[in-house]
């Protein structure tokens, strides 16, 4: 009897580690257009909590072309961190009507805030580098920002 309840508790504990080891599915997050200049952005959009929070942690790459946009509930002077996050990435922080206030690199797997430097609604997350090797500075506007649904 002992043997049994013991094993039982082996067993249980065993296959709470598996479940630990299981990584987490990704729920799929709806894509959005936008675009600045002649560039074509295929962002995906996290407007809820808990897309805001894991935005794009865990991921070993991204496509060229593919970002992340943050919408905000409210304007603030967000801030952005890299915990979790694998991947270099550049942030655009953008006012209400979409106008770029500020760009931050930001390096992978690091707890160092970037924050905009005005009140911002959103932030758009891209490839370290991906605003400077385009000419894209703070003062140009994102297209397709007045599109996108209220952040919740």
């Amino acid at each position: 009897m002992i043997f049994q309840a013991f094993s039982s508790r082996v067993a249980a504990l065993i296959v709470a580690g598996c479940m630990w080891q299981v990584p987490v599915a990704r729920a799929e997050l709806p894509l959005v257009e936008l675009g600045v200049g002649m560039h074509r952005i295929e962002a995906e959009l996290a407007h809820t909590d808990q897309a805001r929070q894991i935005g794009l942690m865990k991921r070993s790459s991204m496509p060229p072309q593919r970002g992340m946009v943050f919408v905000f509930t409210q304007e603030a002077r967000h801030c952005m961190w890299m915990k979790n996050t694998l991947i270099p990435l550049s942030v655009a922080f953008l006012d209400r009507d979409g106008r770029i206030l500020n760009i931050a690199d930001m390096k992978p797997q690091t707890e160092d805030s970037h924050c905009a430097a005005a009140p911002a609604r959103y932030a758009l997350e891209m490839n370290q580098g991906w605003f400077a090797g385009r000419g894209v500075a703070a003062g140009e506007r994102i297209r397709g920002i007045e599109r996108l649904p209220a952040g919740r």
